[in-house]
This record gives C-alpha cells, structure tokens and sequence, in this order.
C-alpha cells in the first residue's frame, strides 16, 4: 500500500467497525506520520459541558453560550486528559498545528481565553484521543474499517454534532445508508 498522509483528513466508521469507542463515529486526524497517528472523535458528546468542565479545573467562565458546548469524548486514551481543536490557530502555551487554519491545543491557556471570551472562532473540546502505532492505521484503512475524507471546517466546526457523520460521507458523494457491512477488495 502506497504510503499516504491521512493528516487533516476525517476517518468515517465503517458499518462493521466492532470497536464501541469508535462505532459510527468521524474522527479528525491531527497528526499521521511514520511513528503513528492521532485523532480526535469529533461527534460523540459527553455528558459533560464547558460550563461543567470549567468550573471541575477552576477556570472562570464569562462567556455562558461558550459554557453549553458539549466536551467530546475524544477517544480511548488518556480519558482524563483535555484536547482543544481550534480555529484559528493562535499563539496557545502548546499547541500542534494540523493545517493553516487548524491546530490541536492542550494548554490550560487557551480555555482561560475561551472563558473570558477571547478563546477561538471554532472550538472543539474532547477528552481523551485516538491513537494508532507505526503501520497500524494504514492497515485498519486497508482492512476496510475507515473510510478517509479530506477534512471540511464546515463538517468539522460548524455542522451540529449528530450531523457530522452524515455530513462527512457526504463529502464523498454517498449518503450513509449506502455503506455495506461487508468488505469488498478488488
């Protein structure tokens, strides 16, 4: 299999994927390289809201609209760990940056900001991510698990969450109920 770069791409869930952490779900690439990859879950809501989660770490919220997004779970690991997806980039304590428009901030300083209502345009908030070893994403793509997409920031910010799987096949011209639960390799 050609070596592909799936960075900044969504993965869609394939019908089959019998893992529960990532069944029906589109996940936002941040980084895939030689070493592995990792991800964000980008449309399964918590029970918790910025509201919640600001007050648990003790971070004034100002801006009460920004306190009713939901925190994603963001994948398997490191469940107590927050991730911010942002648009646009800013200058955050550590930030990842993906693509021109978008970075992955795990830095305390940036949810300050989005309390006083200096934060991002686009937030995603997650706990936890996804994450492959060397090879190990390429070979579930190949075993017909994901479907890959270039990412789109309208999917990603703006569509409502339990939109955002059928709005990522939509972007390959496809709607959902044409996935089969069989593989298939020509």
């Amino acid at each position: 299999m050609d070596s592909q770069n799936f960075t900044h791409h969504f993965l869609i869930a394939m019908p089959a994927m019998a893992d529960p952490n990532f069944s029906g779900t589109v996940t936002y690439i941040c980084e895939h390289n030689d070493n592995g990859a990792i991800g964000l879950v980008v449309n399964r809501p918590s029970d918790t809201n910025l509201s919640r989660l600001m007050s648990d770490i003790e971070i004034p919220l100002h801006q009460l609209e920004v306190g009713e997004k939901k925190v994603m779970h963001g994948g398997p690991v490191q469940m107590d760990r927050g991730f911010v997806l942002h648009a646009p980039l800013g200058k955050w304590g550590s930030s990842l940056v993906v693509a021109d428009e978008v970075a992955m901030t795990t830095s305390k300083d940036i949810l300050v900001a989005l309390g006083a209502g200096d934060g991002p345009e686009d937030v995603i908030v997650t706990m936890g991510y996804a994450g492959w070893s060397a090879g190990q994403l390429e070979e579930e793509i190949a075993a017909n698990a994901w479907l890959t997409v270039p990412a789109d920031m309208e999917v990603l910010f703006r569509t409502p969450v339990e939109q955002r799987f059928s709005a990522a096949i939509g972007l390959l011209g496809i709607q959902p109920h044409q996935l089969s639960m069989m593989a298939g390799h020509a």
